[in-house]
């Protein structure tokens, strides 16, 4: 349970486990199997030959003072023991039995497993949108929480840490009844985390630790409600945490994000030390919980001193964020004592026999890794706002895009070319012979409306798509984390390649499909085509590419009229040619008026069937514009917003995995 993570070296396999055992019988009390004194075993902490307490400080080669413990006297009095008394029970899991402890901490159901199994699958939907270093800590939350939930659920591991002279091996020592850990005024003393078992069955989660066999120890036998009240509790003696040696505090580091719950001895001259607030409780705020707070060494402060000193140190725990568990709040456990004298020692006992009996320890634990895990991962999951692509986001891209494709100009130029067919049509022959003679002398001929948009409007076009699939990222990703935003950018301009293109292609179809409307309107996808530049930039729409516009019923009708004015001309052109050639009895006033009316009547008609086209033109054009929009809105619609949309999507199914690691936010049972 600690800010850094650093993970040690796993336990040889060539250690011996169990040391200081009988295995299915706890310590031997005080005797070696021959009588002649203490036991090897190490149950009172001195060697065989009485020089001491087992040394764990500064020999690593396992070799202590007075010989080699290597657990065989143990067995052999355990084999010993069981032929005299074969009435007895039967003997529990001895400590170094390695089997794996398949006991499950927490039932599948409960709100730690949906938890674990939310976070999980977060961490799975994560790994492609985020940086591998801020799914580290979830990854070993996770790893941690299964390797526990393997292990014995009948132990609680407590970890007793502290500064060098605080007086933690003593506290040690007073809780286990015997002098396990050493002790002394040489710094540091604690070098090896050592471990004291209350009950057998904890070799795999001691393993876990790293914690070799020559390094663990059983308690001294004590009052029958003492030793049954701590029955299951595995406490660990660690290095200091602030020792000049680098490799101590790694250790510390190491097995404080293992354990289930710690005890923090601190003392009246260093409760206060930056080192421990700022390195271990401000982080570790979130596991109250599942910590101790004890100020040693009350003996050393006179009258009242122990109480203001108390105080101080609930004020700065305050001020670290941590929890205190008062007036029966769940928290952090404040308490004084003197390991030395024993003063206060017994509140502590007890207070770890209804912590370690609860059961619970492991779950809190796991609970207060899982909060720290989803505080770490907060910045890179919670948006701010409603982030999101709206209905006017979306209209206003297909402007742009309509904008950039020119639908305007391609609807008003298919209105003017209806118009214009409508004047062919149904004017008179000899303005329709005027027009030809005009068209033909300017250069291009009447073939001139084919050319393309100049180039500088094709890059215009491309500009503006560009500046339409920016806006709609940067529309879609306001509010997202970093990390999202940047994948919805990544995907509108991933899908912005050939975007021009594909706008020509399909503005390109829309221009030459026909159709025709009920009232003569044309509801055809328009008569433009669409230029397209060789650099594949996006042009305006043109007129005159694609198929004449269809039309209307009343046309044959005008054209008929036409016609009929056209021959009248004609007609009294030639009764009147006749009369003066004198083929023909002379009489001006008929020919005359015949003549006459096909002169009025045919610019007559032309009048009457342009007012009539006129809303024809302008349907026909709207439609033509709709058309020429839909295309590009719909292109713009797969290639930019579908996966923007797809990201998004994928969001909100990572915020709704993030919300249920985070819905039991309290380390509850």
């Amino acid at each position: 349970m600690t800010a850094v993570t650093d993970e040690g070296p796993g336990q040889s396999r060539g250690s011996v486990p169990g040391r200081g055992s009988v295995p299915g019988r706890g310590p031997v009390p005080g005797r070696g199997p021959d009588g002649s004194g203490p036991d090897s075993s190490g149950a009172d902490g001195s060697g065989p030959d009485g020089s001491g307490p087992g040394e764990h400080s500064g020999h690593d080669d396992g070799r202590p003072p007075g010989g080699w413990d290597d657990g065989l006297i143990a067995r052999r009095a355990a084999a010993v023991t069981e032929e005299t008394a074969p009435d007895e029970a039967p003997a529990a899991v001895p400590e170094d039995d390695v089997r794996p402890q398949v006991e499950a901490y927490v039932p599948s159901d409960s709100p730690l497993s949906s938890r674990l199994d939310a976070l999980r699958e977060l961490v799975g939907l994560s790994r492609a949108r985020l940086e591998r270093a801020d799914l580290a800590e979830a990854g070993r939350v996770l790893d941690e929480a299964a390797a526990r939930r393997r292990l014995s659920s009948r132990h609680t591991v407590v970890a007793i840490a502290g500064a060098s002279g605080s007086g933690k091996s003593t506290l040690f020592n007073s809780l286990a009844g015997a002098q396990i850990s050493e002790t002394g005024l040489r710094r540091p003393t604690t070098a090896s985390p050592l471990a004291c078992s209350w009950t057998d069955g904890a070799a795999g989660l001691l393993d876990r630790l790293a914690i070799p066999g020559r390094l663990r120890r059983r308690p001294q036998p004590g009052s029958a409600a003492a030793d049954e009240a701590l029955q299951g509790l595995v406490l660990v003696d660690l290095p200091d945490h602030d020792s000049a040696a680098r490799g101590h505090r790694d250790q510390v580091d190491r097995v404080l994000a293992l354990v289930d719950a710690v005890i923090w001895v601190v003392d009246p001259e260093k409760y206060a030390d930056a080192a421990l607030h700022e390195r271990y409780l401000r982080p570790l705020a979130g596991h109250a919980e599942v910590t101790f707070v004890v100020l040693n060494q009350i003996d050393r402060l006179p009258g009242e001193a122990a109480d203001q000193v108390l105080d101080d140190l609930r004020r700065l725990l305050d001020e670290d964020g941590m929890a205190l568990g008062e007036h029966g709040e769940p928290g952090a456990t404040v308490l004084s004592l003197s390991a030395l004298t024993g003063d206060g020692v017994g509140e502590l006992r007890e207070l770890l026999g209804r912590f370690v009996q609860d059961r619970t320890a492991a779950t809190r634990r796991l609970s207060a890794d899982v909060d720290a895990a989803a505080d770490r991962l907060r910045p890179v999951y919670v948006a701010e706002g409603r982030p999101g692509l709206g209905e006017r986001a979306r209209e206003e891209f297909a402007d742009r895009l309509a904008e950039a494709v020119g639908a305007a100009a391609a609807g008003q130029a298919a209105e003017r070319e209806w118009r214009r067919n409508a004047g062919r049509a149904c004017g008179t022959p000899w303005l329709r012979l005027w027009r030809w003679y005009e068209s033909a002398r300017q250069p291009g001929g009447p073939d001139r409306g084919a050319l393309g948009a100049p180039p500088e409007e094709q890059l215009t076009a491309r500009q503006r798509v560009e500046q339409a699939v920016r806006t709609v990222a940067d529309d879609a990703a306001d509010g997202l984390p970093g990390p999202w935003a940047q994948a919805v950018r990544e995907a509108a301009v991933h899908g912005a390649r050939g975007l021009p293109e594909a706008l020509d292609e399909l503005a390109g179809r829309a221009a030459g499909t026909e159709g025709r409307g009920a009232d003569g309107g044309g509801t055809t996808a328009g008569a433009t085509g669409v230029a397209t530049d060789a650099r594949g930039g996006s042009a305006q729409a043109q007129p005159g590419r694609g198929t004449k516009p269809p039309r209307p019923a009343w046309w044959p009708a005008a054209v008929l009229a036409q016609v009929v004015m056209t021959l009248l001309q004609i007609f009294g052109g030639l009764w009147l040619a006749g009369q003066i050639i004198g083929v023909l009895q002379p009489g001006l006033l008929t020919p005359a008026l015949v003549m006459l009316a096909g002169i009025i009547g045919g610019p007559l008609v032309e009048w009457s069937c342009a007012a009539a086209a006129r809303g024809p033109a302008r349907r026909y054009g709207q439609e033509a514009e709709r058309r020429l929009r839909e295309a590009a809105a719909a292109c713009g619609r797969a290639r930019v917003l579908d996966p923007v949309s797809a990201e998004l999507v994928r969001y909100r199914e990572v915020r709704e995995r993030f919300v249920a690691v985070t819905e039991f936010s309290t380390m509850g049972r």
